[in-house]
């Protein structure tokens, strides 16, 4: 049986000769460990990416691009 997909990730698609305007693509994934690889593949890349639980997963998380590296290597807080 299939583990149900519970986080997905989005990112841009580069760009080809024929289509000027970026487009985005999503991929699913059954663990967030899965989705941080995949997510740190994205990034070596050099594309722009975020990602989040798909409902009805709880709790509910959304990473915004901006989030992402905070997301891939959280601070402790007795690192601060």
């Amino acid at each position: 049986m299939d583990k149900q997909h519970t986080w997905f990730v989005t990112f841009e698609v580069p760009r080809t000769r024929t289509k000027m305007r970026r487009s985005r693509a999503t991929r699913t994934f059954s663990s967030e460990a899965l989705a941080k690889d995949f997510v740190r593949e994205k990034l070596d890349e050099g594309l722009i990416v975020s990602a989040g639980t798909m409902v009805p997963h709880l709790p509910r998380q959304i990473i915004p691009s901006t989030g992402v590296l905070a997301w891939l290597d959280p601070v402790e807080p007795n690192e601060i």
